[in-house]
């Protein structure tokens, strides 16, 4: 029986972008089969304060949509060993940002007891989420000074 490499890109996918497809494009070509976590609204604000601007349905769809995407899974738990024991994959994709980090570092021990690598992508440095949403909050905010309607 051929063993097949299952890899796994989680990530919010909010303002999907280059750096998204970046990430799925690289990581699809290190496996043979490319599972997609689309982290839910709930465990995106806890992990990131906010809730996305793209609802979860959206998000996933668009993400399924991307042809080097296999399967879209959506993430509900913070443990990503408990997601692995749900999608059971190979091998985890990561942005560079997590290498060397504490959390980086603890995922690093966590997989290793499960035989899962980390891999690390070059994290886009001229695109991300959170720069475009600070470019739509500064579109949607009255400029500093601006005097509300009555």
């Amino acid at each position: 029986m051929v063993q097949h490499r299952v890899g796994y890109a989680p990530g919010v996918y909010d303002l999907f972008h280059v750096g998204h497809l970046n990430i799925l494009r690289h990581a699809r070509s290190q496996c043979d089969y490319l599972v997609a976590g689309v982290v839910s609204d709930e465990m995106a604000a806890l992990a990131k304060g906010h809730r996305p601007v793209i609802p979860l349905r959206e998000r996933l769809e668009i993400v399924r949509s991307v042809r080097f995407v296999d399967a879209a899974f959506v993430e509900t738990v913070p443990d990503k060993v408990e997601t692995w024991q749900q999608v059971r994959f190979d091998v985890l994709f990561k942005g560079d940002d997590w290498r060397g980090t504490e959390k980086g570092e603890r995922l690093e021990r966590d997989f290793a007891e499960v035989g899962v690598e980390i891999v690390y992508f070059p994290y886009t440095v001229h695109t991300s989420s959170t720069q475009l949403r600070r470019a739509l909050d500064v579109l949607v905010s009255p400029p500093p000074g601006a005097l509300s309607a009555p």
